[in-house]
């Protein structure tokens, strides 16, 4: 057989290529497929755990952002922030920070969904280190969004929960935010080199501002419907301009990620509620601050802080230290927060796990311990 003839084929090489870059979703989908055909449940079951607000939110982000990146507006603003950065440390310690603030204010996935796209195209025309920068902001969401009652989900189920007054919540997690941020710092100070930004090309034209406005409308949009718990309605009212006025940009729009993240919710939300994980939780002492603490930063590590949230809602006497807790646990394994998933997906660099993780789970053990001891110390 000769070189030609045991080459693989384009479409088996295209196949590989996908099978390699969507194995989370064959993960979660055989998870949530096996799940299903041992412990069949009612169709509402699924219907909750499949969070349909969440992903009809999701699409119309994943939308809106595409339309702002395929409008050329994100590539000018790049060019214009690494032209006046004066080195790659100052411009990822600005980016790390904007991505935090905006985490506080617009939720830690739509702050990704708006400051990753910028660093990508950053790093197109300099030498930033895009995929050091997207594993910083997918840190940095998380910790700035934890001071936030409507920073992350998780947040937001806990605030609405304990019924505490905003400022209330904010002062009891500043202390914890803070340190976060002080160490968020620290790391991406020591791990951005001092050298300064060298622009590869000037400048970038094109931009299409239509597609820029019905862009920036739409995320406005759907933002707002989010925070109004109408998502599922403006999901249609997305899609029909694109469909009608840029069908290029749904077609670029990366559905698959869509697709992941449906399954992740399938799969963990059913994993939490299985008998074995419930009985093992009641063995445990949740009244015992420590234990309460490790609890919802390990239930992070293996199914996510916002199921870990609804796992252990119900048991924490304290939803405050409950939300410290699950707050820590975003950091570490990349299941911790959906938001690491998110900022990974969307720069696209290769062996990106391995480098959140050689990150952020050293980040998590010394993060853990130090706010740990902080809110232990500050708080009652």
């Amino acid at each position: 057989m000769s070189g030609r003839d045991a080459a693989p084929s384009p479409a088996r090489a295209r196949w590989r290529q996908w099978l390699q870059a969507e194995w989370l979703l064959l993960l979660f989908g055989g998870l949530a497929l096996g799940l299903a055909a041992l412990d069949p449940q009612p169709w509402a079951s699924y219907r909750r755990w499949l969070q349909l607000p969440t992903l009809a939110g999701l699409l119309g982000l994943l939308v809106a952002t595409q339309g702002i990146c395929d409008s050329g507006v994100v590539q000018r603003a790049a060019a214009t922030l690494a032209a006046r950065a004066h080195s790659v440390r100052t411009l990822g310690l600005l980016l790390a920070a904007v991505a935090a603030l905006l985490s506080m204010l617009l939720t830690n996935d739509v702050s990704l969904f708006l400051i990753v796209p910028l660093t990508v195209a950053l790093g197109g025309i300099s030498n930033l280190p895009v995929l050091r920068m997207a594993v910083l902001e997918a840190l940095a969401v998380n910790a700035g969004s934890s001071l936030s009652p409507i920073g992350n989900p998780q947040n937001l189920l806990l605030w609405q929960h304990a019924r505490l007054p905003f400022l209330h919540f904010v002062a009891a997690m500043l202390p914890v935010a803070a340190l976060m941020m002080l160490l968020l710092g620290a790391l991406t100070w020591c791990w951005l080199p001092s050298s300064r930004i060298h622009l590869e090309r000037p400048g970038i034209n094109g931009i299409s501002t239509r597609l820029a406005l019905l862009s920036a409308a739409t995320l406005a949009m759907m933002v707002w419907m989010m925070e109004v718990g109408r998502a599922e309605c403006a999901a249609p009212l997305v899609l029909l301009p694109y469909a009608v006025f840029a069908r290029r940009t749904l077609a670029r729009v990366d559905w698959w990620l869509l697709a992941t993240f449906a399954a992740i919710f399938l799969g963990l939300g059913q994993l939490a509620e299985l008998a074995p994980v419930r009985g093992a939780l009641d063995r445990l002492d949740f009244s015992q601050p420590l234990v309460l603490y490790a609890s919802g930063i390990v239930a992070s590590q293996l199914i996510s802080n916002v199921p870990a949230t609804v796992l252990l809602l119900d048991r924490a006497r304290d939803p405050l230290a409950l939300a410290i807790a699950v707050n820590v646990g975003g950091f570490g394994l990349a299941i911790g927060s959906l938001a690491n998933l998110i900022a990974l997906r969307l720069a696209r660099q290769p062996h990106g796990l391995r480098e959140l993780h050689r990150v952020s789970i050293p980040f998590l053990l010394v993060c853990a311990p130090l706010v740990y001891l902080a809110w232990r110390w500050i708080g009652p």
